[in-house]
């Protein structure tokens, strides 16, 4: 393989015309790192708050992305487990996706299995593995269970309401739209709640008639964070997964007395830190996605060295569906 590679570079945070398409190099696996040629990138709301500026979690200059498939190329010294012409993909907290081809820590990449597609995996492995974490680690929801999913149309939404129906639970779905509503309902969500008309507080207390649920699943952040706490019975549960909306405000402990209830902020990272467990969660999300679990929505897919278009897109929020980044021979292919 040559020793440069494309990819998409920032050197200052602002909008998407701040990922520019540069040649940089590329170099060969050294010991525990394998050569990966990216097939296909995950595009992600976490990218576009590194590009922002909003997460300031890359070293600039540097190429972002957490996600991707590919196929290994080339192995390092002492990798074990992988072969050359394997079928991956990874997660890396270090970024580094959005390249035609990357040296990877052989720890990170987990093999494919051939009931799933490349651009599904793009798709879907961080906010598969995301899914897994929040209903089978956070809280391991179980069946008779009410759990509240936020933005339930979106990237993870989606997989949280299909795969809670899946566990028994019964699922409080929040959207912005009718149309989003309807993504949600299709999913499995049993109440729909439009937070544009209508107050979700009040409505989920309808809905319980007064117990709360016993999980509130929060991607929006700093806007329904406070709302999202006033929706829990008692020792319910706010799990806290992101900021769309930005970050939440310092809250008084004392909050949570009401009815001894619990936050949790958690990263996905933190809870594939070993292989062990990073290939114990690859299985159980490759196994919903095959068994129709878990179901990438119709894929978008986008030259990679036109990226600034993905994050336009995605940030717009016209798409409901999953994003992927293309290599170029990828496109041709």
């Amino acid at each position: 393989m040559a020793d440069s590679t494309r990819a998409i570079v920032i050197h200052e945070t602002g909008g998407p015309e701040r990922l520019a398409w540069e040649s940089v190099p590329l170099g060969a696996p050294g010991p525990g790192e394998v050569l990966v040629r990216h097939t296909a990138i995950g595009v992600n709301f976490h990218d576009t708050y590194v590009r922002s500026g909003l997460y300031r979690t890359l070293r600039l200059p540097g190429i972002p992305g957490v996600e991707a498939a590919g196929v290994v190329e080339r192995l390092g010294a002492g990798v074990t487990g992988l072969s050359v012409g394997d079928r991956i993909t990874y997660i890396d907290a270090g970024y580094g996706a959005y390249a035609e081809a990357r040296v990877l820590p052989a720890r990170l990449a987990v093999r494919l299995p051939p009931g799933v597609t490349d651009d599904v995996a793009a798709s879907l492995t961080i906010k598969g593995f995301t899914a897994s974490m929040l209903l089978r680690s956070v809280h391991r929801v179980r069946a008779g269970e009410t759990v509240l999913v936020h933005a339930a149309a979106g990237g993870v939404g989606q997989p949280l309401v299909r795969w809670a129906k899946h566990l028994g639970a019964t699922v409080i779905a929040t959207a912005g739209s009718a149309e989003k509503l309807a993504i949600a309902r299709d999913c499995g969500a049993d109440h729909l709640i439009n937070y544009r008309d209508e107050n979700f507080v009040d409505r989920v207390t309808r809905i319980t008639e007064g117990r709360g649920v016993d999980v509130a699943y929060d991607s929006v952040g700093a806007a329904t964070f406070l709302g999202s706490l006033q929706c829990l019975a008692y020792q319910g549960l706010l799990v806290n997964f992101g900021q769309s909306s930005g970050p939440v405000a310092p809250f008084s402990p004392s909050l949570l007395a009401a009815r001894s209830n619990g936050v949790v902020r958690p990263m996905v990272f933190h809870y594939i830190r070993d292989r062990a467990a990073l290939e114990a969660m690859a299985a159980e999300v490759f196994g919903a996605i095959e068994t129709g679990i878990l179901r990438a929505p119709t894929i978008t897919r986008v030259p990679l060295a036109r990226a600034p278009e993905a994050h336009e897109l995605l940030e717009s929020r016209r798409s409901t569906g999953p994003i992927v980044l293309v290599p170029v021979q990828e496109v041709c292919a």
